[in-house]
């Protein structure tokens, strides 16, 4: 439940068992989780319910890198429901070889393999409302012969990505679960015996300072990574020192577009749209090569699926893909469908040609009336909750959506500015950085899988431009999955948490974000993101540490 901005915090934070900052998708997990096992928890919310930019200015970076990182105003959010205003939903588990060490990308293995995620796969399924753990069904009709790639793996859709919303009920009627918003975290106090024993606050919040017994970071990846940083600031010995992993090896994903498919195949045709498998939410087939695929030919980890031709494109002529360009390429309305950075990789940049696309409206008003009022119906009134468009063609040709894992580098990394926000911390500074090798690994898996398409007699890939490594560098473009800059290691010169996401300094501080994740997978992170928070409170509780 809510606590007013009036109340004295102390006594709530007294009461606590466990602090939790943050009230984004994985803080409320760990909030709701520990609750229910009967443990009094709080939870620190820099935010309000609504979007203030006196809360929202603390996202503010200097930024070194724009042309691969998006403005960082627009990769998190200051409020309660956090990362879920921003997340679209989709889930997909990580891969086993994700876990495992591979020479061939310099990448040692995880502190944990995939059987310490897997207890808690769907219980992290039906918290963040993604239907049931399945991710794998076969196609009727098209059964390939060759096994190096496979097109019957599967991802899920969350049925309402705001998960304050999700669990509202639960939020407000759990009496041992209190929320404090308008708080904003700026200092960890600690005593001499490795323990942090209370938190500094700054907002219009009566104490300033309140204690802690257990401390769950979970404010966003690079929110968190922002606070330890400061903390180190101020003891240059803490989390590894100076030179050691914190803020560093930071990953997104490589992702975009740069070839076509052509399907030939009926049966494959006619399974590429959005679809429900009777699971209780949407789902849909992505095309991954096999983990003996990546490791005979040195691939990193990726999937691919096909996608409605670049909606931005007048060209296409379809009269509903031009109504949805200028649906999201207006600010007012796009943002209110789909957080910013995916409204800007479907519309790019201004100056529009909206006349061009009106004129497909007009021409092809029939696309337009089939489409729309089933779109949005099974967008906003059904009960499963269809997560995006498609829209098959005559021609079966698309763009081919590729999602690789962004390989680790020590110098793509967030270090601290000589600015300082409002409460008087250092802000971040980011530099980002995508390498010729993650294009050429890409590339790579682009030619084998045009190879495999045309040996199956399923189709054929077509390519934007004969330059492939610059067509990729083009593309990428990220910053809303943050992972990597508070690593997960086996001791404090690798990693800055251990194998459960506690400290190696403080024994009762604990990080429930992606950015403990070594390697980013080709999954995006939040439903290994669940898991891995609730395997922490488990943990907790356990151990009787709670």
């Amino acid at each position: 439940m809510l606590i007013k901005p009036s109340e004295d915090l102390s006594e709530h934070a007294a009461a606590a068992d466990v602090t939790i900052v943050g009230s984004g998708p994985l803080g409320l997990i760990a909030g709701m989780d520990l609750s229910r096992r009967g443990l009094s928890v709080l939870i620190l919310e820099s935010g309000t319910s609504d979007k203030s930019t006196t809360a929202q200015d603390f996202a503010d970076a200097d930024l070194s890198t724009p042309d691969t990182h998006y403005i960082p105003s627009i990769t998190s959010e200051r409020r309660f429901g956090g990362g879920g205003h921003l997340w679209g939903g989709r889930c997909v588990p990580f891969d086993a070889i994700d876990f495992a060490e591979r020479p061939w990308l310099n990448m040692d293995a995880w502190p944990i393999g995939p059987d310490e995620l897997e207890p808690y796969l769907a219980r992290a399924c039906e918290m963040l409302g993604a239907g049931r753990p399945v991710f794998e069904r076969e196609i009727p009709g098209c059964a390939p012969k060759d096994s190096s790639f496979s097109v019957n793996q599967l991802e899920r859709w969350s049925n309402k990505p705001r998960i304050d919303l999700l669990h509202a009920s639960l939020l407000n009627e759990t009496p041992n679960l209190k929320i404090a918003l308008g708080c904003t975290v700026t200092r960890l106090f600690s005593d001499a015996k490795g323990k942090v024993t209370s938190v500094g606050l700054h907002g219009a919040v009566p104490n300033k300072q309140i204690p802690v017994r257990q401390l769950i970071l979970a404010a966003g990846g690079n929110a968190t990574a922002s606070l330890l940083l400061n903390e180190q600031d101020r003891d240059p010995q803490l989390f590894g020192g100076q030179g050691g992993p914190l803020g560093r090896f930071y990953m997104g994903h490589v992702n975009g577009q740069i070839a076509d498919i052509v399907v030939q195949n009926d049966d494959l045709h006619r399974a590429l749209d959005f679809f429900l498998d009777g699971n209780d939410s949407y789902a849909r087939h992505r095309f991954t090569p096999s983990e003996a695929t990546q490791r005979t030919h040195h691939l990193p980890n990726l999937a691919f699926w096909p996608v409605v031709p670049p909606i931005r494109e007048h060209a296409h002529k379809s009269g509903a893909l031009s109504a949805l360009f200028l649906a999201l390429a207006s600010k007012t309305i796009g943002r209110r469908v789909i957080a910013e950075p995916i409204r800007l990789k479907h519309v790019g940049q201004p100056p529009y040609q909206r006349s061009r696309h009106v004129m497909n409206v007009l021409r092809d008003p029939i696309s337009l009336i089939q489409f729309l009022p089933k779109f949005l119906w099974h967008r906003y009134v059904a009960k499963y909750r269809v997560p995006g468009f498609f829209l098959t063609n005559p021609g079966a040709r698309y763009g081919l959506e590729f999602h690789a894992e962004h390989l680790p580098d020590p110098d793509s990394r967030l270090t601290l500015s000589d600015r300082r926000d409002a409460a008087g911390l250092r802000r971040l500074a980011i530099d980002f950085r995508f390498s010729d090798i993650d294009a050429e690994g890409v590339i790579h898996a682009h030619q084998m899988l045009d190879e495999w398409l045309r040996a199956e007699n399923l189709g054929h890939l077509v390519y934007r431009s004969g330059d492939l490594r610059a067509a990729v560098h083009a593309e990428v473009m990220h910053g809303n999955h943050q992972i990597g800059t508070i690593r997960m290691g086996h001791t404090p010169k690798d990693g800055v948490v251990d194998q459960w996401g506690t400290t190696f300094d403080f024994s009762n501080l604990h990080v429930a974000s992606t950015a403990v994740f070594p390697t980013s997978s080709q999954a995006t992170p939040t439903l290994a993101g669940a898991q891995f928070t609730l395997r922490l409170t488990d943990h907790l509780v356990q151990s009787g540490k709670v």
